[in-house]
């Protein structure tokens, strides 16, 4: 079953400088392309385009798994919001996976934007981005 109508949203990946290999982000690597690609079409399916954009402008230091959530961004301008971090989205992440972590921002994002914060709201766990919050 298709929706009919589409939501256009975009996850945009900063460049990474990595202080701490335990929060490595491969998005280039095969294991993240394979799984980002089934997530497309499963979003895709429920009326959600995606796409994938690599901001090599823009490098994020990643020293704690914080980091690397403001290293990942969502914008979904028919919702008014335009490059959240995942941090800011999510909050604190339950699992510490990145990956579950994107799905879960985007989805919130998608189907109940009015729960995501306003992005001069703070976080706490939203810092060094320069998204403002």
């Amino acid at each position: 079953m298709t929706c009919k109508k589409t939501r256009q949203m975009v996850i945009t990946i900063h460049d990474q400088k990595h202080i701490r290999k335990e929060w490595y982000l491969d998005c280039d690597g095969q294991l993240f392309q394979t799984f980002m690609g089934g997530f497309i079409k499963e979003m895709k399916r429920l009326g959600v385009t995606l796409s994938i954009v690599h901001n090599r402008d823009v490098i994020i230091t990643v020293n704690s798994y914080a980091d690397l959530l403001n290293a990942v961004k969502i914008s979904s301008p028919q919702d008014g919001q335009s490059s959240q971090c995942i941090g800011h989205i999510i909050g604190k992440s339950p699992n510490l996976d990145i990956m579950e972590d994107i799905c879960a921002a985007v989805r919130r994002m998608a189907f109940a934007p009015e729960t995501v914060a306003p992005a001069h709201e703070f976080r706490k766990v939203c810092h060094n981005c320069g998204c403002g919050c």
